[in-house]
């Protein structure tokens, strides 16, 4: 899309993974996902889109030309997982055509890679509210309020 040169991209790819590692050995935990559709659901989505005027918000036109670009797109992820995937930081691909199960296998994924314990509470109870029986709760000017609509 023109949005870097070839040098850019370049250098962009000789930064990423020592960059990745130098903040894994700070301590932080990099987990990096990439969504997956195939070519025949990204159509789908769009015209789903296209057709559905409360979803039209979500097309833009650099949406609109990655479908002229989808293979071009698909080299350029292949590249990135190349140059980009090291062990300090690796690429876990979620399958992504169902979004419902492509979110929970990822969220499940995510759980899995962080070590927890589990953390002990004590049981929780409600208090009796305290009533005072001279008290009027104030009636709050109109404009104050939300119009009811619904």
């Amino acid at each position: 899309m023109g949005f870097a040169t070839p040098r850019q991209v370049e250098e962009f790819f000789q930064d990423v993974p020592d960059f990745e590692r130098m903040l894994v050995r700070s301590g932080i935990r990099l987990i990096k996902y990439w969504f997956s559709i195939t070519d025949e659901e990204q159509q789908l989505r769009f015209l789903m889109r296209i057709h559905d005027p409360l979803k039209q918000w979500k097309l833009s036109p650099m949406d609109l030309q990655s479908r002229v670009r989808w293979e071009d797109y698909t080299k350029a992820k292949e590249e990135t997982f190349a140059r980009t995937n090291i062990p300090e930081a690796p690429w876990f691909i979620v399958e992504g055509n169902d979004k419902k199960r492509a979110r929970l296998n990822c969220i499940r994924h995510l759980l899995e890679q962080i070590p927890y314990q589990e953390v002990s509470s004590e049981p929780i109870s409600l208090p009796d509210r305290v009533f005072n029986p001279d008290y009027d709760r104030a009636t709050l000017p109109p404009e104050l309020h939300v119009p009811k609509h619904y």
